[in-house]
């Protein structure tokens, strides 16, 4: 492979010097390790094509900071690939040798501008959102960086319904030493927020979120776990990661987006350690009716592809409602393929101890691991000492495919306190818990929205 450098896209203006200085010196505003891979990761990857060990490229687009690598080019048997803002970007196509050349040429900015697709335009707007003095936060980054509605999935993800199901299931699960003893991978994890359920639960350990579009692990990094590792892949080729490397692995609501989904399965069932769980919540039945449904299969097609690990199946229904109704999620009652019937969507765990099937009481949340931040599906108003809270659905769309958030998010909520600034738990009174178990505050990360 040609590793010469070459100039900057044609529509692409690189930032000056000065603009550089101003976005490194941002970093530290949000914590965590942003912008940088330990170089431990390079034990974990592996080339997706060849399957070979990867190593550093000793050029000119290695920049090292101790033991992270905030750029470079990793090398294996067959190609190569770049690290672009501590990114390893794992996929061969056009953009991704474009990169390494940039990195090569020392246009560090403009590799990682040419992965989140900025134009002229955007990419100006994004320099000066960066700028030490700018109030940058997730919200106004995927604005910039995502330009259709998904992006509202995204903004709106603490509070909707399948992710309520999700981080019960998961912060169930993480209640047991041996799914929580290794690594965890979330596949598909977009922009993070399952990565931050699955880092909460054990920080100690290795939490690696992957997802095929750049921007997105950006955002994740930056915004929502800067404490995760991410890494760029696409999950219709084999993982890029060595075998058994992970005690948890989770995928939840991509599936059936994924047209190579016998060779996704086996690829998940590879990397998870013997023993390991494979949880995936909510997936699209072919027997049901759902939202951009993706290209389903009927849960017995679902179950078969997970075979070797034994997979169990639950419906979603009873489990949202044990969530929301009795903080509780059952996974003592599995259910035949059959038994799920014309329900849009169940959830499939494969493999994990036997101890993990049974009833768990979802935890009580006691401390804060971000900021205490009013859910933004509300509007908030003043009147004297209260805050008058609105629930405001951001497009009928939304409010079609998630309206089922209805039934733990009211239409109006009246709390005692100065909510338009920052929140402080003893600020809520006796609302407190409540108002956090409905998601009416969530516990967001620092500059959410």
């Amino acid at each position: 492979m040609m590793r010469r450098a070459c100039s900057a896209p044609s529509n692409f203006t690189a930032p000056p010097p000065a603009r550089r200085a101003m976005r490194s010196s941002n970093r530290s505003r949000h914590g965590g390790h942003s912008d940088a891979m330990h170089e431990t990761m390079l034990e974990l990857l592996r080339c997706p094509y060849c399957g070979t060990r990867l190593s550093l490229v000793e050029n000119d687009a290695l920049v090292r900071a101790g033991t992270r690598i905030e750029s470079g080019v990793l090398g294996c048997e067959c190609c190569a690939f770049p690290i672009v803002a501590g990114i390893p970007v794992m996929i061969a196509d056009d953009a991704t040798r474009d990169a390494m050349r940039l990195l090569e040429a020392g246009q560090r900015e403009a590799a990682l501008f040419a992965l989140l697709g900025l134009d002229r335009a955007r990419g100006n707007a994004f320099q000066e959102l960066l700028a030490p003095d700018a109030d940058a936060t997730f919200r106004k980054a995927l604005a910039l960086l995502c330009l259709d509605a998904e992006g509202v999935c995204f903004e709106y993800r603490f509070s909707d319904p399948t992710f309520v199901m999700a981080e019960a299931l998961l912060q169930a699960i993480g209640q047991h030493p041996q799914v929580m003893a290794g690594r965890r991978l979330d596949i598909c994890g977009g922009t993070g927020h399952l990565t931050r359920v699955l880092f909460n639960l054990q920080p100690a350990a290795g939490t690696i979120v992957a997802d095929l579009s750049f921007w997105k692990l950006w955002l994740a990094r930056r915004f929502i776990v800067p404490e995760c590792e991410p890494v760029c892949c696409d999950a219709n080729h084999p993982l890029p990661f060595v075998r058994e490397a992970f005690s948890l692995v989770v995928l939840a609501d991509a599936f059936p987006y994924i047209w190579q989904k016998r060779l996704l399965a086996d690829e998940m069932m590879r990397v998870a350690v013997r023993g390991g769980t494979i949880v995936m919540p909510h997936l699209h039945s072919a027997l049901g009716e759902n939202f951009s449904a993706g290209n389903t299969l009927t849960p017995a097609a679902y179950r078969d592809l997970f075979r070797p690990r034994q997979p169990r199946l639950f419906s979603d229904v009873p489990l949202l409602t044990g969530v929301l109704e009795h903080r509780l999620v059952d996974l003592a009652r599995h259910v035949r393929p059959d038994e799920i019937g014309t329900e849009p969507s169940f959830t499939l765990i494969a493999g994990g101890p036997a101890s993990l099937f049974q009833r768990h009481d979802v935890p009580v949340a006691q401390r804060v691991n971000g900021e205490l931040q009013v859910n933004p599906l509300y509007r908030v108003g003043r009147h004297g000492g209260s805050s008058i809270l609105t629930l405001t659905f951001p497009t009928p769309e939304y409010e079609e495919e998630f309206g089922a958030c209805r039934r733990y998010l009211p239409n109006r909520v009246t709390v005692d306190a100065d909510l338009t600034g920052r929140i402080l738990p003893d600020m809520l009174g006796p609302q407190g818990d409540d108002l956090r178990r409905r998601r009416i505050i969530i516990d967001a990360p620092p500059h959410y929205c």
